[in-house]
């Protein structure tokens, strides 16, 4: 997966699951799912840092306040993980498949 990023003057690290993320407004990336049905907006209040026209804000762990809008585009599935368990002279071997499910997310603005 790859992120799409568009230079601007208004950055932000944000949190969404276990992942942070660099953003600016009109940044798309792919994200765990959020529990947002694609189309629908989304408001993410864990924002880790703030950068405004070089004025750094930085959060103990989150800014108070802050927030970005954005916008889940649809669903995806990422690339399939193909695991495979096996023991020499056992007869005893296993494979199993896993793709992962993740959100489009576009950034529509940072509220900071």
């Amino acid at each position: 997966m790859s992120c799409t990023r568009v230079l601007a003057r208004m950055q932000a690290v944000i949190q969404v699951g276990s992942k942070q993320y660099s953003v600016a407004p009109n940044t798309v990336f792919f994200a765990e799912l959020t529990g947002t049905e694609p189309g629908k907006d989304l408001t993410i209040k864990e924002v880790l840092s703030v950068n405004n026209n070089g004025q750094v804000k930085i959060g103990k762990p989150f800014i108070s306040g802050a927030s970005v809008s954005a916008k889940v585009l649809e669903e995806v599935k990422g690339p399939k993980i193909v695991g495979v368990f096996y023991r020499t002279k056992k007869h005893n071997h296993r494979k199993w498949g896993h793709r992962q499910k993740y959100h489009k997310i576009q950034v529509t603005a940072i509220n900071g």
